[in-house]
């Protein structure tokens, strides 16, 4: 990580590195939560590698070096059945503070927790402010993509997909690093899931929790 952005008071997304508009929530955080003051450093990014630094004066942020253009960080996407409870937020945060460029929620046979209509989507909307946030925390220049969810059908078949079970092969076993790795629930996948075509990876020799087998894949294989 550059220097600039670890050493910085805060680190924020904006729509253009043109045009330094903090959105309101963005600018009550700065200022009242964290006290930003006026010369304290703050980088700022699009969320699509573009960074710069700036220095706060009078609650405005002005930049102090040139446009700095990251490039895409390996391009994993971890599709995970959906964890119950506010489990699922946790590990859309962890996921994405370990650096992951895509989370999808997946629908599998023996899913206990389903995000649908309306409720569905409040449900996403929060796992994508959760992902902003964490992206923030963590000095992020690549926004996350969050979707979902999706059927275990659907994400089949995207190109080299692995799913994560217990009778899979040992990751160094795969052929090549795979660009999704699919987290079931907690039952499991059925053995019609598990003869969709795509092959198995096990994460280790104990069972995982959702959300812990998907921190566990995202370690794996996000470097």
């Amino acid at each position: 990580m550059n220097p600039a952005l670890r050493s910085s008071a805060a680190h924020v997304f904006v729509q253009s590195l043109a045009a330094l508009e903090l959105q309101p929530d963005d600018a009550h955080h700065l200022f009242r939560v964290l006290r930003v003051r006026d010369g304290e450093v703050v980088t700022v990014t699009d969320g699509g590698g573009g960074w710069l630094v700036t220095q706060v004066a009078g609650q405005v942020l002005h930049p102090v070096s040139d446009p700095v253009f990251e490039p895409a960080p390996a391009q994993l996407t971890i599709a995970s059945a959906i964890p119950k409870g506010d489990r699922a937020e946790w590990m859309v945060q962890k996921l994405t503070e370990i650096g992951v460029a895509r989370i999808v929620l997946v629908h599998c046979a023996r899913s206990a927790v389903r995000w649908e209509g309306e409720r569905g989507e409040r449900h996403l909307q929060r796992a994508r402010r959760v992902a902003r946030e964490a992206a923030m925390q963590s000095r992020r220049v690549w926004m996350p993509d969050i979707a979902g969810p999706e059927s275990l059908s659907a994400v089949v078949l995207q190109p080299n997909v692995v799913l994560a079970a217990p009778e899979g092969v040992a990751p160094a076993e795969l052929p090549a690093a795979p660009a999704t790795v699919v987290i079931g629930p907690e039952g499991g996948f059925t053995p019609d899931e598990l003869a969709c075509g795509a092959p198995s990876v096990r994460l280790g020799d104990t069972i995982l929790r959702v959300e812990t087998a998907a921190i566990v894949a995202a370690a794996r294989f996000a470097q």
